[in-house]
């Protein structure tokens, strides 16, 4: 019985020292006074407070306090510091001000008069300054400058998270660097790296261009951006836009991925593609992944597709090359070939490869084929084509087919449309002759040195024969079939392009259709840091610091 109540005594007392322990650990460190001039404790001035004077010098629990006077209130485990005060966290942190409060329990401080917070990496200058040593977070709601060697930012309140070295701001932010300006009402910018994210309308403005994004990041050190969310680059000239955008602002380099827009607002014309690449300096551009570029003429527009799209050269001297499976179209005019050369400045474009045209209901092919336009009116002027040409159009009425083979056509375009054509060596006609009721009064077939002929409306008007005629006039039924048709004729009108949706193959509405559902599903999972960021910059971002060196006690 004894040894019971004796054993139950050792737990008791066991207990209570365990829970004086518990309690020793848990209570708040007190603010220590290192050193003072002066003390003195003067109840009618400030009751229940020791008065420091002369080099004062308090610390707590690794936060070394100094200043010229301060009253400490023991019981409360809080001080007051007037003059030349400066607050040091390890080498980390300091806080410099006129007048300071800090709350030992709490672990919170307030400074306040031209106060200065001083990392390794940036300087914050403001009015009033609280920081919460519990979450190592400092903030502001004052007008606050922040400086280190790249950059000047200013802004109305901020937070300051000390262990990711972060500066958070949420309104009126403003970063003044000597190559841009970045402004935007929310932004986060860790001082060490230079990294900034921009999440919300931010604008950064320099003299080379101007960009616009809804989310983005920026590497103001090595001058490294990703943008994504309604983003856009606009240069004098260009404006690109896309789901998302790479910019080095060293090479003036940009890329852009689905959905994307390049606009040239001199020359009136866009491109678009899923993937694009512009190199500023070069003048040069690169589009692909169901690449279109769209040129306004005569108050209608060109559409030129092709699996890759690059134009170079300088305004006014820019060269288009459209290649692989190129079609193109306009409302009186489509085609198809291998390849496209359109050089602004000669205001020439060659049709490469395999060419074909239908011009109005008239099928055109030849071995080379180039437009010629008027740099002056912006308008088609003439068609040149060499070796090999072929001209066929229906019968309007019956069943045969309008042809007309030489070696090379000469034509020029009147409001847009062929409308005088020579045909031109060793020249072949099958011609259906009606009259004015449409009935068919003949089949016209000979041979000439020369053919020339005039369009109204995109049909034949008149046909005039040059030169060592030899043929006839043949009624339909003296004609056989097979003499309808001449040599090489082969009709492809299954193959011409009727509108602008025509110049896309069904792989390239696949890809289209697979490309903006992916981004659908992208924005909607909320993947908006970009791959590239994420690798080379999320980890470094949001790695923790070393804790702060601990003061002297």
């Amino acid at each position: 019985m004894k040894k019971s109540l004796f054993f139950i005594s050792c737990l008791v007392i066991l207990s209570i020292q365990f829970t004086f322990a518990q309690a020793k650990k848990t209570s708040p460190k007190q603010i220590h006074i290192e050193h003072a001039d002066n003390f003195e404790r003067n109840e009618e001035l400030v009751p229940g407070a020791v008065l420091l004077s002369g080099n004062v010098k308090v610390d707590h629990d690794g936060v070394v306090l100094t200043c010229n006077k301060a009253y400490v209130f023991q019981k409360e485990n809080y001080l007051k510091a007037f003059g030349n005060v400066q607050l040091v966290q390890g080498d980390t942190l300091f806080l410099n001000s006129k007048y300071a409060e800090y709350n030992g329990d709490l672990k919170k401080a307030f400074a306040t008069g031209d106060a200065v917070m001083t990392s390794p990496d940036a300087t914050l200058q403001t009015d009033t300054i609280n920081f919460d040593r519990n979450l190592q977070q400092a903030f502001y709601n004052t007008k606050g400058t922040i400086i280190n060697k790249e950059n000047t930012l200013v802004s109305k309140s901020g937070r300051y998270f000390a262990e990711e070295k972060k500066f958070r701001f949420l309104t009126e932010v403003t970063i003044t660097n000597p190559k841009y300006v970045i402004k935007s009402n929310h932004l986060d910018y860790y001082s060490n790296s230079g990294h900034t994210y921009l999440l919300g309308p931010s604008t950064i403005t320099s003299k080379t261009n101007y960009i616009y994004t809804e989310k983005g990041f920026y590497d103001t050190k090595k001058n490294l951006a990703h943008f994504l969310r309604k983003s856009y680059i606009k240069y004098d000239d260009r404006r690109i836009e896309g789901d998302s955008l790479f910019y080095n602002r060293n090479t003036e380099f940009a890329s852009a991925t689905r959905n994307v827009k390049i606009t040239d607002s001199i020359n009136r014309g866009i491109v678009k593609g899923h993937y694009a690449e512009l190199y500023k300096l070069k003048d040069s551009m690169f589009v692909t992944k169901r690449a279109v570029a769209v040129n306004f003429v005569e108050n209608d527009s060109v559409y030129i597709h092709g699996k890759k799209l690059l134009v170079t050269g300088k305004e006014g001297e820019r060269i288009l090359r459209a290649f692989n499976n190129v079609r193109f179209y306009k409302i009186d005019m489509s085609g198809k070939c291998d390849s496209i050369h359109s050089n602004s400045k000669t205001a020439l474009t060659k049709l490469i490869g395999k060419p074909i045209l239908w011009n109005g209901e008239s099928q055109i092919t030849g071995d080379v084929m180039h437009l010629i336009g008027d740099n002056t009116t912006r308008k088609i002027d003439s068609l040149k084509v060499l070796n090999n040409t072929f001209m066929i159009s229906k019968d309007t009425l019956g069943t045969g087919y309008n042809q007309v083979k030489g070696l090379n056509l000469f034509g020029k375009f009147r409001d847009g449309k062929l409308h005088d054509v020579d045909v031109i060596k060793n020249t072949e006609v099958v011609y259906f002759m009606r009259n004015d009721a449409n009935e068919l009064i003949g089949i016209n077939k000979n041979v000439s040195s020369k053919i020339n002929l005039i369009l109204e409306n995109n049909a034949v008007e008149t046909i005039t024969f040059f030169n060592k005629v030899d043929g006839d006039i043949y009624p339909e039924d003296e004609l056989p079939e097979n003499a309808r048709k001449l040599k090489g004729m082969v009709w492809r009108g299954d193959e011409r392009i009727k509108s602008k949706d025509d110049i896309f193959t069904e792989e390239d509405n696949e890809l289209n259709e697979k490309l903006i559902k992916e981004g659908k599903e992208e924005e909607e999972k909320g993947k908006n840091v970009p791959i590239k960021v994420r690798k080379e910059t999320l980890n470094y971002d949001k790695k923790k610091t070393a804790p702060a060196v601990k003061g002297k006690k």
